[in-house]
């Protein structure tokens, strides 16, 4: 449950209970919140005390304010310390920039509604000179215990609000400055202002009648070249293909579903394409490979709007309907790279495999260390569900077994442990 007070500057989210066994973030965002704990903290050991702590459910009520979260955490003895963590508020000038963004792309506003946080919309605001999520040395830990570095009780807290970022990526652009019902009134005015101004009486236009150019300045200016006009901006969305819902039976051999399907995903293709072609820079960005079929058949297959439509557009692919599946999964959490992850297997360089093991045996104290097999870029937690997986790019993929195969089970990460974390290894005591 959440309490909010006054104009929505304070949200009050109650405290926590026991999470054994699940990690505590699963979106991207949320695992982005932990890794800048985790990256910046000077003491691992306090991490894993914090960490534990969250587990048993100890962090009290939780308040978030612009610049601050605040929460009692409870040490296993009973005692009651109050931990803080600080994070910078965003200037006027950086939130001007991100809602003129958002507010000329439609899709950004209506993954926030839905509470979500695509990546695209995070870097865009990056190229605006915006950043949304914490990095390095951004989350500045205050308690009452009189640690200067993150303590146990700092680390609970932060492992606490992954949680609440998981569910709500307003808690976020709060912590960053601005109230959900004050950002959302704030994107409304924008949208409604290029409105207004297109309504206004255009320029040159006095009494009803359009102002017309002497012949004479016209013709002397014939050899002056005006200046090309800007690149039109794309559209906020993709047009919607017509509808083919008509009284008229189909040609045999024509499903009107799997074409109005095709209809709107290449609408949505189009304009992908068309808004990256206009973004700065993109004639020095190299050009993708082009797709072979099977990979062509996920990608149709992972945008069905209804069971079986995917499937049928889905038979490029010689996967089977469960091996279909399970690339569709990976295609949604990563694209070509994540199938690739599904699908290879390779030897690891010694260097990557000793800074995996590296990681891996700091986050845990000796004997509360999950056990893994490892064969090549695989590593599974011998007797568990969990397992992991290294792409090519050097980033570690999670993996859970489900009915007696390896599924694709979130994004990738660069950390292995947080990965391992997100997929429920029991790695605490």
């Amino acid at each position: 449950m959440t309490d909010r007070t006054g104009a929505d500057e304070e949200r009050t989210f109650a405290a926590s209970t026991p999470a054994h066994g699940r990690g505590f973030a699963g979106t991207w965002w949320g695992l982005a919140w932990l890794r800048a704990l985790e990256d910046a903290a000077l003491d691992g050991a306090q991490v894993k005390v914090g960490r534990r702590l969250a587990r048993a459910g100890a962090v009290g009520a939780v308040s978030v304010r612009p610049g601050r979260v605040t929460a009692v955490v409870q040490d296993r003895d009973g005692t009651a310390h109050r931990a803080d963590v600080l994070l910078q508020e965003l200037p006027s000038d950086r939130w001007d920039r991100f809602l003129d963004m958002a507010a000329e792309r439609a899709g950004h506003v209506a993954a926030l509604l839905d509470r979500e946080m695509p990546p695209h919309l995070v870097e865009d605001a990056a190229a605006h000179g915006v950043e949304l999520l914490p990095g390095l040395g951004d989350l500045e830990a205050r308690c009452d215990c009189g640690a200067w570095d993150h303590c146990g009780h700092t680390a609970a807290l932060c492992y606490q609000v992954a949680r609440l970022l998981d569910e709500d990526p307003f808690v976020l652009l709060l912590m960053r400055g601005r109230a959900e019902r004050a950002l959302l009134d704030e994107l409304q005015d924008r949208s409604v202002a290029p409105v207004a101004e297109a309504e206004a009486t255009p320029e040159g236009v006095q009494d009803g009648r359009q102002e017309g150019l002497d012949a004479v300045e016209a013709f002397a200016a014939g050899d002056i070249l005006p200046p090309l006009p800007e690149s039109p901006r794309p559209p906020s969305e993709p047009g919607l293909p017509p509808s083919l819902d008509t009284e008229a039976p189909p040609a045999p051999g024509v499903d009107p579903t799997a074409l109005e399907f095709l209809a709107a995903q290449t609408a949505r293709e189009a304009h992908r394409l068309l808004a990256e072609a206009l973004r700065p820079g993109h004639e020095r960005q190299p050009l993708d490979d082009e797709l072979t079929l099977d990979q062509d058949a996920v990608r149709l297959a992972s945008g069905d709007p209804e069971p079986g439509v995917g499937a049928r557009l889905g038979r490029g692919s010689e996967r089977g309907r469960e091996g279909l599946a399970l690339a569709v999964r990976a295609w949604r959490y990563g694209g070509v790279t994540a199938l690739a992850v599904l699908d290879e297997e390779w030897p690891v360089q010694a260097e990557a495999l000793a800074r995996a093991r590296a990681a891996l045996e700091t986050a845990w104290d000796e004997g509360e260390r999950p056990a893994l097999r490892f064969a090549h870029n695989r590593w599974t937690v011998v007797g568990g569900s969990a397992q992991l997986r290294l792409g090519r790019d050097g980033r570690w993929w999670p993996y859970r077994k489900e009915r007696g195969r390896w599924a694709p089970a979130g994004p990738a990460a660069h950390d292995p442990v947080t990965v391992l974390a997100s997929v429920g290894a029991e790695a605490d005591a």
